[in-house]
């Protein structure tokens, strides 16, 4: 109803309430019919979900959730967000993952899908996995602003493509030292001890200073000097290859970068070992390897892990069993879907640490497989078979 309120200049729900007191259609209403639709209207549905991985809902706490504003594109488009939660709201795995409808109203189809793109790219979402990405990239699609549009245009065009982080390698990389510097201001704006001494100051030359970041199973390593004064930045490396930085400054929140002649704005929120940044060029999540590895994070090889959090609705193993790759394990119900976990590698079923009816978080270890050894395998299919 948003789309035919904006092209109609009409208001459904008041308009709903009236009739059902028993007012008579209002005149607006024949006046809006008569002079037909205005303008164009796209609504986009942000939702708590990940695409690439089989549209697996996300949960989590929004730590921001900043989205429309003022638009940037000509003064005829306007920006409606119809949204229930707000930074700080909890995405629990109990409801519809939908956070907000986005809509925008302009005087062409093109012009209302590019504002729609640009006020999704420049949104801040930080704390769950959304369709946002996929969302901008359909939207600037030519298929789709040609009107080439069915229930057959992701598969047509590609899920894979079109869910595509907007950060590409290169930005990525940009946005990982962005969180570098503003995670080391920060650690130099909170020391108590020495604070007027520049952060890895040493009398001689030494190593550069190292940060690493987790992101989409990849690892990304910056290394980084400052001046003597702490004040200019001199040196980079980002995976072992020299980075030419013309510039950086660090405010509260905002790092800025020149490269190749190139000023860009990063603003990176640090919510613990995990670094949100937002820029030109779209949204990240960095998680920073802490610096001495953590035994209780130490998974046993072959478990199955839950990837979202849920209700165990079946548990379709049991110690003892011998299981195939892709075989069936568990399913999880979220967000009035279900989830099926499946074995990666074949084995024997050691362990099955969840029953029918349990609640589990992200990353509880479900079941666990072991790999059949040498001897064993020999044993079934050695050489004198």
């Amino acid at each position: 109803h948003p789309v035919t309120e904006a092209v109609c200049a009409l208001d459904l729900v008041r308009l709903q309430l009236l009739i059902a007191g028993g007012a008579p259609l209002p005149p607006e209403v024949h006046e809006a019919v008569a002079a037909g639709p205005m303008g164009h209207a796209i609504e986009a549905r942000l939702y708590a979900e990940d695409p690439a991985l089989g549209w697996l809902p996300s949960t989590g706490t929004l730590q921001r959730f900043e989205v429309g504003g003022p638009t940037r594109e000509s003064p005829d488009t306007s920006v409606r967000v119809d949204s229930g939660v707000e930074s700080g709201s909890v995405v629990s795995p109990h409801y519809d993952p939908m956070l907000a409808k986005v809509i925008t109203h302009a005087p062409t189809r093109e012009e209302a899908a590019s504002a729609l793109a640009a006020t999704l790219a420049r949104a801040r979402i930080h704390g769950v996995t959304t369709n946002r990405d996929l969302l901008v990239r359909t939207l600037l699609h030519a298929a789709f602003l040609a009107g080439e549009t069915d229930t057959g245009f992701l598969d047509r065009h590609g899920l894979k493509q079109l869910a595509e982080p907007l950060v590409g390698h290169d930005a990525l990389r940009r946005h990982a030292l962005a969180a570098t510097l503003a995670g080391q201001a920060a650690r130099r704006g909170h020391a108590r001890v020495q604070a007027c001494v520049p952060s890895g100051f040493r009398n001689n030359a030494s190593s550069l200073q190292n940060a690493t970041y987790e992101v989409g199973g990849d690892s990304i390593v910056v290394g980084y000097r400052f001046d003597r004064f702490g004040t200019s930045l001199v040196e980079v490396e980002i995976d072992g290859n020299t980075v030419e930085v013309d510039e950086a400054t660090v405010e509260t929140g905002v790092v800025t970068l020149t490269t190749g002649g190139v000023a860009r704005r990063y603003a990176v929120d640090q919510v613990g070992s995990i670094a949100y940044v937002d820029g030109p060029e779209g949204s990240s999540t960095l998680v920073e390897r802490g610096r001495f590895p953590d035994a209780g994070d130490h998974i046993a090889e072959g478990s199955a892990r839950a990837p979202m959090p849920g209700g165990v609705v079946r548990v379709a193993v049991a110690v003892g069993d011998t299981v195939e790759a892709g075989q069936l394990l568990v399913v999880l119900e979220a967000m009035k879907m279900e989830h099926a976990v499946h074995a990666t590698a074949s084995g024997t079923v050691t362990e099955v640490d969840v029953s029918e009816g349990d609640q589990v978080e992200t990353g509880r270890t479900l079941v666990v497989i072991e790999a059949p050894t040498d001897a064993a395998s020999e044993a079934e299919g050695g050489p004198g078979e």
